[in-house]
């Protein structure tokens, strides 16, 4: 392969890095804005008797939350968001 045909695959990771170090994003505050919003929705998971994988699904995205082995009891980690309709075998 030449030089001149060769392609550069840009992961998600080192996307999101240069759009908070180059771009400016506040990546830290969105994270915890998404974490705030989605606070509320798994408190009613672990009231029903959440322990399993919780699917919230708003504004056209599904997202979804397993438990955190690795925290205290009722505390998720988000999985992936995923356009809703995906989600439904609708494709995306």
């Amino acid at each position: 392969m030449s030089r001149a045909s060769r392609k550069v695959t840009v992961t998600d990771h080192a996307l999101v890095r240069f759009l908070e170090r180059a771009g400016g994003l506040d990546v830290e505050g969105l994270r915890a804005h998404l974490a705030l919003s989605l606070e509320a929705a798994t408190q009613a998971a672990n009231a029903i008797g959440g322990g399993s994988e919780v699917k919230i699904c708003v504004d056209g995205l599904a997202y979804v939350l397993r438990p955190d082995r690795s925290a205290p009891d009722g505390c998720f980690v988000l999985a992936t968001v995923t356009p809703e309709a995906m989600r439904h075998g609708k494709g995306g």
